[in-house]
């Protein structure tokens, strides 16, 4: 016999008995399969509405929701969340342990800066440079290279009263014109309206000495409120597209308001970094990175006197009687005990990575000038004044450049001294980069990158965004591997946790690559000090990257790098101040970097 299909009602007469009973329940599970079915419509439906309410929920709704995945980019790490009226930082979301909040209490501890009794100082008693004066204490004795020199700062308001509180912000040096000789000095702030500079006389000859106000502390005051109040007053843009439609939404490490976010954070290094969505366009679709903009009327008209041109940013401070000193040369003698004593004092750090010693020397200053050659107190450096011999420390080197434009111009510098150093066109935007510069004859690779957002250039597109520490979680290492980074002046507006947050994954990096290739050459430039006006102080403040220098240089002090002191290199020149310094500057930093990469046999 046949068996009729089920379904076939009109062959019903012919169904076995198991077929009869599956006929007979066939009705209910229908009517089953079709209640399931409208269940299942309904709940598509309800779920469009739920995503289309969310879309449209005030904050007193949604405050807590977390992250939004953006639909139908499943493939992007972009997120978008609604956010609370305030800024939206992830710096404050870390989450710490033990020893790295312990740290990180300690490096905020180091920089605290101390405040004026008050919130609100008139300007007439903030502090004028033009009442203030300084005095040399011991002038009357004879020194000789090697003798400390003390200098006494006392600092008056516009009334030409003396302060009685501290803060303020100076800078000093001594300088020999003709020689073209000139050193840093360390201030001491005894919160009393007096300081006093130390410098160690380390030439013969006349040498003055110069002090200068970089900032009352009644602007200090402004510039730390600014860092924690206004950390997105720089700003920045991203560009979406996707087909003919194009969008520009701000992003930052901070972002103000309520609006739905693309979160950018980094997978590996937990970077946080966010960009309004888009209306129409996904996360994904974004392509590139650039400045937008300064944020205008920061301060209200009281504040804004405490940053005047030719009044009281970066102005000298007069001496109220000789300015100068004169030194003697040292006799063999004295040559023999400062060497001796000079030893005893540099109290060396050593740290060993393998066969690969590093010194730290705890030493003020650092170096000097004379004749306009920079000459480090704590190793032994080489001038390199042709290109012959830069090339011979290169030949068969690879060296990445990793940071910002002051080390772009390392590029700059070597790619324009060395004639078999050709730059290869990578089709980069100006500025920008990547660049790329090879010698083939000598095998000489020279690389610059620049550092992930926050960074300040024109336009940078994505794929090239790329973080310094997954950059050097890339790279093999060895003993022909060069790496030189600086990172500090994109990140002055920023509160200070972003940039420790920054270091520390940079020196996780460091270590992981000394560890499997400790003889790889890594150095550390640090920031320098720059021209300063009304509007650049409240960006790009002297005291916001005196504050970041000396972060950096505690975080990777005690690990198995070397240090370019860019600081005082430009603080100690008798150039003008200039973010970007000039060549001669420039070419000491480069004497003592490859100083480090090549060391003289001695």
């Amino acid at each position: 016999m046949t068996t009729v299909p089920v379904g076939y009602g009109n062959h019903g007469s012919m169904l076995h008995g198991w077929e009869r009973h599956e006929w007979t329940m066939w009705p209910n599970f229908c009517r089953f399969h079709i209640f399931c079915m409208i269940l299942a419509i309904l709940a598509v439906v309800v779920l469009i509405h739920n995503v289309h309410q969310l879309e449209h929920l005030d904050h007193s709704t949604v405050s807590g929701l977390n992250w939004i995945t953006e639909p139908g980019d499943q493939q992007s790490s972009s997120r978008t969340t609604k956010i609370a009226s305030k800024n939206y930082c992830g710096y404050e979301h870390q989450i710490l342990s033990k020893r790295e909040r312990a740290e990180e209490e300690s490096l905020l501890a180091a920089i605290q800066w101390p405040k004026p009794p008050e919130d609100r100082i008139p300007f007439v008693r903030s502090t004028d440079p033009a009442h203030s004066d300084f005095v040399i204490l011991n002038h009357q004795a004879r020194f000789k290279v090697g003798d400390q020199l003390e200098v006494l700062v006392r600092m008056k308001d516009f009334q030409g009263k003396p302060k009685k509180y501290g803060g303020d912000y100076l800078q000093a040096r001594i300088h020999s014109p003709m020689l073209k000789a000139g050193a840093t000095g360390r201030v001491v702030d005894y919160q009393n309206g007096f300081y006093k500079v130390f410098f160690i006389l380390l030439w013969p000859g006349e040498v003055k000495v110069s002090v200068s106000l970089v900032h009352p502390s009644e602007g200090i005051q402004v510039l730390q409120r600014l860092r924690e109040e206004k950390p997105d007053r720089v700003y920045f843009k991203s560009l979406f597209r996707s087909g003919r439609n194009s969008e520009t939404t701000v992003c930052n490490v901070c972002l103000p308001g309520d609006l739905p976010v693309c979160n950018f954070t980094d997978l590996y290094t937990g970077e946080p970094w966010f960009c309004y969505k888009p209306r129409k366009l996904p996360c994904a679709s974004r392509i590139s990175h650039a400045k937008g903009g300064y944020q205008k009327g920061l301060l209200t008209a009281a504040e804004n006197l405490f940053f005047q041109n030719d009044v009281n940013i970066k102005m000298p401070v007069f001496s109220s009687g000789p300015d100068s000193v004169t030194v003697k040369p040292l006799r063999f003698t004295d040559f023999s005990n400062l060497k001796r004593d000079s030893v005893l004092s540099h109290q060396y750090k050593y740290e060993e990575s393998g066969n690969l010693g590093r010194q730290v020397p705890n030493v003020f200053p650092s170096g000097y000038y004379y004749e306009d050659q920079w000459r480090p107190r704590t190793q032994w450096i080489h001038h390199f004044n042709n290109s012959v011999d830069v090339t011979k420390c290169l030949q068969g080197k690879v060296i990445y450049l990793f940071g910002d434009s002051t080390i772009r111009q390392w590029f700059e510098y070597l790619t324009a001294f060395v004639p078999d150093l050709v730059e290869f066109n990578l089709g980069s935007p100006k500025n920008v980069g990547p660049f790329m510069s090879v010698d083939l004859k000598h095998s000489v690779l020279l690389k610059f990158r620049c550092h992930g957002p926050p960074i300040r250039f024109t336009t940078v597109f994505t794929s090239e965004l790329r973080y310094i520490a997954n950059e050097l979680n890339g790279i093999v290492g060895g003993r022909n591997t060069v790496i030189a980074m600086t990172i500090w002046s994109h990140f002055s507006t920023f509160p200070l946790e972003v940039y420790i947050r920054r270091l520390r994954n940079i020196r996780r990096s460091i270590v992981r690559l000394l560890d499997r290739s400790p003889k790889t050459v890594v150095v550390i430039r640090t920031a320098n000090v720059q021209e300063l006006g009304p509007e650049v102080s409240l960006f790009n403040s002297d005291w916001y990257s005196f504050q970041l220098d000396t972060i950096m240089r505690k975080m990777f002090s005690g690990i198995a790098v070397f240090f370019v002191d860019a600081w005082e290199m430009s603080l100690a020149h008798y150039l003008p101040h200039n973010l970007h310094p000039e060549d001669v500057i420039v070419k000491n930093q480069i004497d003592a970097f490859l100083s480090f990469v090549c060391p003289l046999e001695t």
